[in-house]
């Protein structure tokens, strides 16, 4: 390699590190790496596949996609399986691969979906941190159907480069997520020796009021200021036990089951697996249960409510039934309140399934299934 190339590979190197040392949200760096990549190299056209655990892969950047492929919203990008997809699930991609003839790309050819741009082939480069994989970097241009050692090595070193930056982030979050529930809980430490304790002086006091007063009106006021209190006691407990639940130290499901007691209801659980689960998912899982419960208080027409916990060594399923008066639900339309959309946002955030089942004078059911 000549020193006028060296260079020009050094400072490709030196800008997409600048990039990825500054970002913090995923998508967003990789869309600009993906960007900055192709404009440095003098490539066309390049998409990002991160695949997760299960082998489920997700369109996280792309830029300059063909017609064909772009077609519908990506669409063909987002579904299916192909070769690079493929060799990358099964454990033979390994290292950057010198032109892969597009399966996406031959396919949209057969079904004549559309304009190809001219790109046929493109380069596969796993994105790896140590042995943790986690995706894979795709690049080519219109006729271009072969990479030079050079280019691959360039390449693979990139996709060394994201792979590490993609972990950060990771790291990142979970301590952003760790300081977050540690702030929750001092606040919710704070109201209860605070707030919590005032609110419950005033209702003893209005109380000592009401007895030593014989005037009726000093009475009725005094009575008044005691039900108020308790009242906004009761809010504050629940205010508590949104922010810190007690006895989620001792499980998700001693969390729950104190919940419920606190609303009235009573609740008959059953735990399958003793496998430990992640702290973000644990809380996850509490603030679903909680809307759950609160639902089946509310709505359900129903006391009783059964809670079941299945842990295995890849997900936990957490799955709450009522008995009560169920409501009329089409899966194929949206959910119809606030709280069942964010039930089911907390799910997705986690790449997990939600499943919800009701019919008039038959009940509901909520299942939720968490990759751990």
């Amino acid at each position: 390699m000549s020193e006028e190339s060296r260079l020009e590979e050094l400072t490709i190197l030196k800008e997409i590190a600048e990039l990825l040392n500054g970002g913090t949200d995923s998508q967003t760096v990789l869309s600009a790496v993906l960007k900055k990549l192709l404009h440095l190299t003098g490539l066309q056209t390049g998409w990002i596949f991160i695949i997760d655990e299960t082998g489920a892969h997700q369109l996280a950047a792309k830029e300059a996609l063909p017609p064909a492929l772009a077609y519908q919203h990506n669409e063909r990008m987002c579904t299916g399986d192909c070769w690079c997809v493929s060799r990358f699930k099964s454990g033979k991609l390994n290292k950057a691969t010198n032109i892969i003839e597009c399966q996406r790309i031959e396919n949209a050819i057969l079904e004549k979906a559309g304009d190809t741009a001219g790109l046929t082939h493109h380069a596969t480069v796993p994105l790896r941190a140590g042995n943790e994989r986690v995706g894979i970097l795709n690049v080519g241009s219109p006729s271009k159907t072969h990479f030079q050692k050079e280019e691959l090595a360039l390449l693979e070193a990139v996709a060394f480069q994201i792979g590490a930056a993609l972990k950060r982030i990771k790291l990142t979050q979970r301590e952003q997520e760790t300081a977050l529930i540690s702030e929750r809980n001092r606040l919710a430490r704070d109201l209860h020796d605070s707030v919590n304790q005032l609110l419950f002086s005033l209702s003893l006091t209005a109380r000592a009021g009401t007895e030593l007063t014989e005037e009726d009106d000093v009475k009725q006021t005094f009575a008044y200021i005691q039900d108020l209190a308790q009242e906004a006691l009761g809010e504050m407990r629940g205010l508590i036990w949104q922010l810190k639940p007690e006895g989620l130290e001792s499980g998700i499901v001693s969390a729950l089951t104190g919940y419920a007691e606190m609303l009235g209801l009573t609740i008959t659980t059953k735990v399958d697996g003793v496998s430990s689960i992640p702290g973000i998912v644990e809380e996850t899982l509490w603030r679903i249960g909680q809307e759950a419960l609160g639902n089946c208080k509310r709505h359900s027409q129903a006391s009783q409510v059964s809670l079941f916990l299945k842990i295995g060594s890849e997900s936990v399923t957490m799955t709450i039934q009522d008995q009560g008066c169920g409501f009329l639900y089409d899966e194929q339309l949206e959910l119809p309140s606030f709280g069942l959309k964010n039930m089911k946002v907390r799910t997705k955030s986690l790449k997990g399934k939600f499943e919800l089942m009701s019919k008039p004078g038959q009940g509901t059911e909520i299942k939720v299934n968490i990759p751990i």
